[in-house]
């Protein structure tokens, strides 16, 4: 069975970076799709980046130029890079793989 887990979250200034990790395991033989979304206090959890199996990315409007997903398929592991990070940003961001999602990992953008 899949089993995902994120690290990379931490407490940054305005116009910071982080770089998200997703490691996974239990991972399918056939092409799978990783995707990233995030939920803030109060809102509705919503996508942000995927990558393919082709590493053909997309992104939603208010992360591109900022956001860059990548994936390493030897080691089963997705990033997030996020660049130019802003109070908005604050949230929880999930990695998501075939219907798993992983526990999480907290980004506070803050002065």
């Amino acid at each position: 069975q899949v089993q995902l887990v994120e690290s990379g979250g931490d407490v940054v200034q305005p116009g910071g970076s982080l770089r998200l990790s997703c490691a996974a395991s239990g991972m399918p033989s056939r092409p799978y799709t990783v995707a990233w979304y995030r939920q803030a206090p109060g809102k509705q959890r919503e996508w942000v980046a995927s990558i393919n199996a082709e590493e053909v990315t997309t992104y939603v409007a208010f992360v591109k130029g900022r956001f860059t997903i990548s994936r390493d398929n030897a080691r089963n592991v997705a990033y997030l890079q996020m660049n130019s990070l802003k109070p908005e940003d604050t949230a929880v961001y999930y990695c998501y793989v075939i219907g798993t999602w992983g526990q999480g990992t907290q980004v506070t953008v803050s002065s």
